[in-house]
């Protein structure tokens, strides 16, 4: 969601660090900054709010330089205050940072305990002080910067400027996109093709784990491990519109892999991972009795896995329904019930009445929505807003997970408001809600060997996914995406309804799609696997690796993440959703535009 800009040539670069800067604001933005290389040392200006507020410091304080980076921020660490904004500076080290550093608390200490003085909240601060220290060791910038990356754990893009390197912009990425722009004499970072469409239609991708040193005259590009590798050059569109799909084949890939950026947006909204603590929250969870979620589609399962949550950690009886049948059968409601509208666009038709008859009915209401200035979200007493930033496939993938983000930190919440969460657990759940950015982005690389089995999967006529607890909506979820896109005809169940009647479907030709992420029921799902396979149905498991093998012939494993159970439902959508994606590759559909669909709903 934050923008990075980094250029580095001959002309002035500061309006064009602004230039860039401006195309990036539809991610969303509370401060913006640029630094620059000036007469050998690196100068910052920054602003809270808009980019016109730092336009005007820029005119009070000029800089002339032709070397720079900028960034957008949407605050996560830190209230949104000039202090807090990027870039961050310690030492000769100034950079602009996306993602989260999980483990920011423990570097924090260790450096103040010798003598490091901080001026900001942000994890990013860290990295700059950690990258300070490597350098006054001796080491040259790119050493001393694989040395800072190994420290780190958790999602990043960086843009670095080193004072005295007039001519350097050293930058990485894990689980957040950064590409290399290519130019004439002149060379560019940034978070997207968008931030350098104004410069250049040449892009090399960053892989995963990759960091680089980039010059005017070229960039080096290292992998994780700190080989020299190069990185394909592509052509992108010449308008790098903001719909632009960049290195992916479909908005639906470019979709499912901008979630470690989406979903952490999305929690910062609602947590405090400096103080481990949710944030306050305008509804009083300690006063209302049970929560009433309306939805429709995509929307209805993500209600449906938070209702799991806001029962087990808040002990807060929640009902989930369809919105198309709750507004029509005269639901019976109280005045302390809090309803709760989920949609992407804010518009769906069903969803918005049904919320309107509940205000009606004196009850409070919420709404989580993607769309900010929605009807749902103007008509809604209060606004649980998501930021999963413009979503062009019609098949949901990241507003999804930004919706489960958004209601699992809500639960956290109400378990602080209502007393059944201690602040020991608290900060336990709320570090594995930040951990599920990264989570993701290693589930990501899960696409291999998903891709792998789908060649079976694209033949199938009819297909079962099973899961239990937050795994059966997750389950009924993966059912809709594969129906949605491949047109295969899919069910989703609970596996413990397995021998209640699906089971009279299994067969050698419909597979079964088992989610059994390690929790206190992974036995029992592991035993209704070994059912399907004692009848000759071919089982894919997706599974932690140290998972246990389920005996029985025709399971295959593909291993996800091990994770905290609160956040398996996040994990495990990437499987479900590469699944559904790589089939539908496999037999030729239209992936991001299927038949008959709609991206939102506004009728009946």
């Amino acid at each position: 969601m934050c923008g990075i800009i980094g250029v580095t040539g001959n002309g002035p670069v500061v309006p064009r660090l602004i230039d860039s800067l401006k195309r990036l604001e539809y991610r969303g933005y509370d401060s913006a900054g640029v630094a620059a290389v000036v007469d050998g040392s690196v100068e910052r200006r920054r602003a809270k709010g808009k980019i016109r507020n730092l336009e005007a410091v820029l005119v009070e304080d000029p800089m002339t330089a032709t070397v720079g980076i900028g960034h957008t921020r949407w605050a996560t660490h830190g209230a949104p205050t000039t202090e807090n904004a990027h870039p961050h500076k310690a030492g000769r080290v100034t950079l602009v940072h996306n993602g989260i550093i999980e483990n920011f608390a423990e570097l924090k200490a260790e450096l103040a305990a010798e003598g490091h003085v901080f001026e900001s909240q942000t994890d990013t601060e860290v990295i700059a002080h950690l990258l300070d220290v490597e350098l006054n060791t001796g080491r040259a910038p790119l050493e001393a910067f694989k040395a800072t990356l190994d420290r780190l754990t958790g999602a990043y893009a960086l843009a670095v400027l080193i004072d005295g390197t007039d001519d350097l912009i050293l930058g990485a990425r894990r689980g957040s996109p950064l590409v290399v722009g290519w130019g004439e004499d002149e060379m560019y970072l940034g978070s997207d093709a968008l931030a350098v469409g104004p410069f250049t239609q040449k892009i090399s991708y960053l892989e995963e784990g990759d960091y680089v040193a980039v010059t005017k005259a070229g960039a080096q590009m290292f992998d994780v491990a700190g080989n020299p590798v190069e990185r394909a050059i592509v052509q992108v569109s010449a308008s790098s519109a903001m719909v632009e799909k960049g290195e992916y084949r479909h908005f639906m890939e470019k979709e499912i892999h901008e979630q470690p950026d989406s979903v952490q947006h999305t929690l910062s909204e609602y947590l405090d991972l400096v103080t481990g603590k949710a944030k306050t929250n305008p509804v009083d969870f300690a006063a209302i009795d049970r929560i009433q979620i309306v939805a429709c589609g995509t929307a209805f399962y993500a209600g449906q896995i938070g209702r799991y949550a806001f029962e087990k950690l808040a002990g807060l009886p929640c009902d989930v329904e369809i919105a198309s049948e709750f507004r029509y059968r005269s639901p019976a409601v109280s005045k302390s019930t809090l309803a709760v509208a989920v949609s992407q666009s804010g518009e769906t038709a069903d969803t918005l009445a049904s919320l309107t008859w509940c205000k009606a009915q004196g009850l409070q209401t919420a709404a989580v929505v993607n769309v900010h200035s929605s009807s749902m979200a103007r008509e809604a007493a209060v606004l649980w807003p998501t930021h999963a930033g413009p979503e062009i496939g019609v098949a949901s993938t990241k507003a999804f997970t930004a919706q489960v983000a958004a209601l699992l930190a809500l639960a956290v919440a109400a378990g602080v408001a209502r007393g059944r969460i201690d602040a020991a657990t608290e900060a336990e759940l709320v570090k594995a809600l930040f951990e599920s950015p990264r989570l993701i982005a290693e589930a990501l690389t899960m696409g291999e060997s998903i891709r792998a089995v789908t060649h079976d999967l694209s033949k199938a006529d009819d297909v079962l996914f099973l899961g239990r607890g937050a795994m059966f909506p997750l389950a009924m979820e993966g059912a809709l995406k594969l129906k949605e896109i491949s047109y295969i005809h899919a069910e989703g169940y609970a596996a413990g309804e397995l021998k209640h009647g699906p089971i009279a479907l299994i067969d050698e030709e419909t597979p079964t799609i088992a989610l059994a992420p390690l929790d206190d029921v992974f036995e029992k799902t592991a035993s209704n696997l070994q059912e399907v396979a004692a009848r000759g149905g071919p089982v894919i498991m997706i599974a932690p690796e140290k998972a246990p093998d389920p005996h029985g012939a025709g399971i295959r494993r593909i291993h996800a993440p091990d994770c905290h159970p609160l956040i398996a439902p996040l994990v495990y959508a990437v499987p479900v959703q590469l699944l559904a994606y790589y089939t539908a590759v496999q037999k030729g559909t239209d992936v991001d535009q299927p038949r008959n669909l709609a991206k939102s709903v506004t009728v009946e």
